[in-house]
């Protein structure tokens, strides 16, 4: 593996992954409201990328404050149609300087599964009222592979064990563990995601070009090593495609909520 450092989330075109995985926000804040009204409420989406999760808050009648720690991200939130009706913040999810129970609701889509999960937690539970929700989403580690993360695994190796990864918060017990002393009635509903590209050149061009994640993995790498990679996402994609070249594939994600103990 390359040596591990923080992901330049300002790498490739954020918005274009926003853009597929926008649902899943609506699924979230929606997901909150079921627990705890979010209409009226102060609402905290953190790790917010380009504002999601923020702005269906906001068309949901939420008072709220969109939090990342990439300022190109926050920029183009702040551009999006209903981004007035949002405060945006530069800050680092697990250390916003947001004010001591200051929210009725924290929410995360696929943001806060990257950020230190102890400090994260303990921020978050600062964050709330007591008896406020916390709801994010999270990907899960899919035991048959999955094209957009297998072959970085199989051409790279696997981080050590003890580093987190972000698809710790895809396993239920490992989420039981983490809130268990702050939160109490912890759901963990889980559902599919699916990923589709008119043709295997347009995936490997999202991966190469938009995906940030991967834009600034394939940077740190050498040549060989980059052709190497991109050489397994190709036959990974390749073999995810129907009979017209298409390329489509189904990604389990869990969508949490959890209430902050009084």
């Amino acid at each position: 593996m390359p040596d591990l450092q923080p992901t330049n989330w300002a790498a490739g075109r954020y918005q274009s992954v926003a853009e597929r995985i926008a649902l899943i926000a609506a699924e979230v804040v929606a997901a909150a409201d079921r627990v705890r009204s979010v209409r009226g409420a102060a609402l905290a989406d953190l790790a917010c990328g380009t504002g999601s999760a923020a702005l269906a808050a906001a068309e949901a009648g939420a008072e709220v404050t969109g939090v990342d720690l990439t300022a190109e991200l926050i920029a183009i939130a702040a551009g999006r149609p209903g981004a007035d009706a949002v405060r945006w913040v530069v800050a680092d999810a697990a250390h916003t300087g947001l004010p001591d129970e200051g929210f009725g609701t924290v929410v995360s889509n696929m943001g806060i599964i990257f950020v230190e999960p102890t400090s994260l937690v303990s921020e978050v539970s600062r964050l709330l009222v007591p008896g406020g929700v916390f709801a994010f989403s999270t990907w899960v580690r899919d035991d048959a592979g999955s094209p957009f993360f297998t072959p970085i695994v199989e051409t790279l190796g696997a981080p050590p064990t003890s580093v987190y990864s972000p698809d710790q918060w895809g396993d239920d017990g490992i989420v039981q563990s983490r809130l268990a002393d702050g939160f109490g009635d912890v759901t963990f509903e889980t559902g599919s995601h699916t990923w589709e590209f008119d043709s295997v050149e347009s995936a490997v061009r999202f991966i190469s070009d938009e995906s940030p994640m991967h834009v600034d993995l394939l940077g740190r790498l050498d040549e060989a090593t980059r052709h190497r990679l991109l050489g397994a996402f190709t036959a990974a994609l390749s073999a995810a495609t129907d009979g017209q070249g298409r390329v489509s594939f189904h990604a389990p994600y869990a969508v949490v909520t959890a209430r902050r103990n009084n």
